[in-house]
């Protein structure tokens, strides 16, 4: 689903071809709010049916100050001529602003909102023609839908900065629950407690004010029917001509505004695609090619290998190509392949493309061990109580002992039992006594190295097949750790002094620019500890894949960034790769421009077949 209000033509429903700018047309709200005069009064009654007439509707009486007291100061002021005259031309700005509200933050500009709303003269005719009662109640449904069209709007602003995606209205909700749990983690329980009572509390003002809004506009062209039929009249007509004509005050943004009925017909059609999408999902889970294949026929290439699929978090395809972060990011790629080279490893690179963007990052999990494209919660939750065929679960069908060695997990994970995963690592048994990193639980080295210590050098040990996000490269990018020796890492209590000496999120999310630099430094300090653990740790039998799960937000990545993620294959016996040389990846640790990018969901088919028994030419 595509934004209702891009820039771009192509994406815009409101976009015309560019023709030369005119004025634009004076809104509703200044039309409808002028005074009467006696002679329009009388023409009222003769030229305009008042609908309301057979009703005859009494004049509301005024109420009475008990004798003897005075009207109290801002009582008087509430009830003057020209608090009256300002509270008309605030409920009319309110819904003139909320009639053409954009849902990206790059169109929340001022020529946006010089446009003329068609909505606003079905609006106006709409109140006119109904009686007193169900003009209060269908007022109410129009200023409470235009209050939630401006919610979602915002949410759609926020999706879109971080996600790439606009909010989704069935499908979204749950990721609420995360994203307390992100600011909790990362800001302290008060700061995410704050938020969530601050958005409650907006959500329910924003609802209320429109609701007022547009009841004191009904009230308002109620008494002036002539008027503001004329009005709604008058907007129509200069609608339709400036969409006859394609006037635009700025390119692609054409005067003729369908903004917001448009927005909520897409809104509509994305809930009823969602539910026919989810529908069609679990069909999808039942087709699997390899749900059937017998163990012993399962990645016989890889037999007796240590096989490890490690996601390194927000590594996209800008930290490898972007001009600000390729530099760095390149040097660290080039050194990691000399230093394997010597240590007689070898790499191969290729793309995946992602289905999430800028978080959410157990959707692109799922997708690369599952095969399925996973991406939303919903098919996330289906995925995960249904029998489809992982990676980690065929693994340890064939014989290997499968771990799960999540940092960032700070409760249970009950979807381990559906991958496959005969023991779980997490922040709280991992025996961390070190300090946050904002978000991250625990360094990537000490990570690495408490693995290596309670599972990869056990001896006697089955050969393990190990899942593995690290997460130092996590949002806020602030503090980073700093690469030690291996032998200092400890218990992790070393890690004090560079946490209270790094960089705050206060220091660095006020310039997009640092916070690009920061990112990109966390990048390099995850792929540096990686790639050091591999020629330091790294057996004769290690084969590890590592990848991106996506892109960062696009704070780092800007707008119009692709999905796309680098993927790494590193052994040391030749065979292994000797097996994917169908592949067509890149002999190095950072994949070529022009390798190829395939969707993530198809990685799991390809791995299967590449190392099975007919493998090597695929």
């Amino acid at each position: 689903m595509q934004p209702t209000d891009l820039a771009d033509p192509t994406q815009n429903p409101d976009a015309e071809e560019p023709t030369p700018p005119t004025s634009p047309v004076t809104p509703v709200s200044s039309v409808a709010s002028e005074a009467p005069d006696s002679s329009d009064a009388s023409e009222d009654s003769v030229a305009l049916v008042d609908s309301d007439a057979s009703e005859d509707e009494p004049a509301e009486p005024a109420v009475e100050e008990p004798a003897g007291r005075a009207p109290g100061r801002i009582r008087r002021i509430l009830r003057s001529p020209g608090m009256s005259y300002a509270l008309n031309i605030l409920a009319g700005g309110l819904v003139f602003v909320a009639l053409l509200y954009p849902n990206v933050l790059r169109r929340l500009t001022l020529g946006n909102f010089a446009r003329i709303p068609i909505e606003a003269a079905f609006g106006i005719l709409l109140l006119i023609v109904l009686p007193r009662r169900p003009r209060l109640v269908v007022g109410s449904i129009l200023g409470a839908g235009l209050g939630w069209l401006l919610i979602q709007k915002s949410l759609d602003m926020g999706w879109f900065k971080t996600l790439a995606r606009p909010f989704d209205v069935i499908l979204d909700w749950e990721l609420f629950d995360d994203t307390f749990n992100f600011i909790r983690d990362s800001y302290g329980a008060f700061g995410a407690y704050g938020a969530a009572i601050g958005a409650v509390v907006l959500a329910i003002g924003v609802v209320a004010l429109m609701i007022w809004a547009v009841l004191r506009l009904a009230a308002l062209i109620t008494e002036h029917r002539r008027r503001s039929a004329l009005a709604a009249a008058g907007i129509a007509s200069a609608w339709m001509l400036s969409l006859a004509l394609g006037f635009q005050l700025l390119p692609a943004v054409p005067v003729a505004a369908r903004t917001s009925v448009t927005y909520a017909w897409d809104r509509a059609w994305q809930a009823k695609e969602g539910i026919a999408n989810e529908a069609a999902f679990a069909d999808e889970i039942k087709t699997d090619p390899y749900k059937d294949v017998p163990a012993d026929q399962i990645l016989t290439a890889l037999r007796g290998k240590d096989v490890m699929i490690t996601f390194v978090e927000s590594y996209g395809r800008n930290a490898v190509e972007s001009p600000s972060l390729a530099a760095g990011t390149a040097a660290v790629l080039e050194d990691g392949d000399a230093t394997l080279k010597a240590a007689g490893f070898s790499a191969r690179s290729g793309w995946l493309t992602s289905p999430t963007f800028g978080g959410n990052s157990w959707l692109a999990h799922s997708t690369t061990l599952s095969g399925l494209w996973i991406n939303n919660q919903s098919r996330y939750r289906n995925l995960t109580s249904s029998d489809r065929l992982t990676i980690p679960y065929a693994m340890q069908k064939a014989g290997w002992d499968t771990v799960s060695v999540m940092p960032g997990a700070t409760r249970a994970f009950p979807e381990g039992k559906f991958y496959g995963y005969n023991r779980i690592w997490d922040s709280r048994n991992l025996s961390y006594q070190g300090p946050r990193f904002s978000w991250a639980q625990m360094p990537d080295q000490y990570t690495l190295k408490q693995f290596t210590e309670v599972e990869y050098n056990k001896p006697g040990r089955k050969p393990l097949m190990v899942e593995m996000p690290l997460i130092s490269s996590h949002t806020p990018w602030a503090p980073i750790p700093t690469f030690i020796d291996w032998d200092q890492v400890g218990d992790g209590s070393v890690y004090n002094a560079i946490a209270a000496d790094g960089a705050q999120k206060a220091d660095i999310w006020s310039s997009a620019a640092k916070v690009r630099r920061e990112y990109g430094k966390s990048i390099r300090y995850t792929l540096t500890t990686l790639i050091s653990w591999i020629e330091k740790y790294g057996n004769d039998n290690l084969v590890l894949v590592f990848l991106g799960d996506h892109q960062p937000s696009s704070v780092v990545t800007g707008d119009n960034a692709s999905h796309d993620v680098p993927i790494t294959i590193v052994a040391k016996d030749p065979a292994v790769l000797d097996r994917i040389t169908g592949w067509n990846w890149t002999p190095s640790l950072k994949p070529a421009p022009d390798a190829p990018v395939w969707p993530m969901n198809t990685f799991r088919d390809r791995f299967f077949t590449a190392f099975g028994p007919n493998g090597g030419s695929h």
